[in-house]
């Protein structure tokens, strides 16, 4: 790893554990809650603690003057939610434009397993090469996605982290398994840090209980959107799953720290 990206890498996490929130859904759901004033959102995240936050490139302007000196990411490909097939990721980014907007890193979503798999494989491939010549460090989304598959099984989700770092990704983000036993499995599967997606919103303590099962399998943090962006207080929420990753708490010590209801 050249200099440039490890230094970058310091800016989207903190001690090699990682934070981030995405909001780049603006373009695949619309301006949804918790993006309709993503500025608002942003100040609260990285207030709350979020390392970095994740946007599409046009939402950098947006994005600067809000996230009070955390990391910046930008996503290059999507789809939408009214298109024909929301699995069909197309890139809609280059690295030299990431950069442009003052990026310190960019991601891309693959579906393993998924019709498009073998196209948005060499869509990860250049984007890994171009960043490679520019010192850019790549998170990639590998999600276990397609006809047949499983998207908590644990050696699907193995199988994803590694392609991810066999196409020479820096960090990956896959979904969760359920459990930290199973999910060491997926850990296990690369030299990568490995951090969660959020899944589908649930309860507080769903969220933290999550996370606390990710990093006891030995998991990197968490790349969570939705259950971060769209919640009442998502600087609370954020400062829970902070505590859990920075400070190592326990559920009921981040759910407290964070002023956030200890109830089942």
């Amino acid at each position: 790893m050249n200099t440039g990206t490890s230094a970058r890498l310091e800016r989207i996490g903190t001690d090699g554990k990682y934070l981030i929130v995405p909001m780049d859904h603006g373009i695949t759901l619309g301006a949804v809650d918790g993006l309709l004033d993503i500025e608002s959102t942003i100040d609260g995240v990285t207030r709350g603690g979020a390392d970095a936050v994740l946007t599409q490139k046009g939402i950098a302007p947006r994005v600067h003057p809000n996230k009070n000196d955390k990391g910046y990411i930008v996503h290059v490909n999507a789809s939408t939610t009214i298109g024909p097939d929301e699995n069909d990721k197309r890139v809609t980014s280059t690295v030299e434009e990431a950069i442009r907007v003052g990026a310190d890193a960019v991601s891309l979503h693959i579906n393993v397993g998924s019709t498009y798999e073998p196209k948005q494989l060499e869509d990860l491939a250049e984007l890994t090469a171009d960043a490679t010549r520019y010192g850019i460090p790549v998170l990639a989304m590998a999600y276990a996605r397609g006809p047949g598959v499983d998207g908590t099984d644990p050696e699907a989700l193995g199988h994803a982290v590694r392609l991810a770092e066999e196409a020479g990704a820096h960090i990956v983000k896959t979904g969760y398994s359920g459990d930290a036993g199973s999910f060491e499995h997926v850990v296990e599967s690369t030299r990568l840090p490995v951090v969660i997606a959020g899944g589908s919103k649930g309860t507080d303590r769903e969220t933290i209980e999550m996370v606390r099962g990710a990093m006891d399998a030995g998991g990197a943090g968490v790349s969570m959107g939705r259950s971060i962006f769209q919640h009442d207080d998502p600087e609370a929420i954020a400062r829970a799953v902070s505590a859990v990753i920075h400070e190592d708490a326990e559920t009921d010590e981040a759910l407290e720290t964070a002023g956030l209801a200890l109830e089942a």
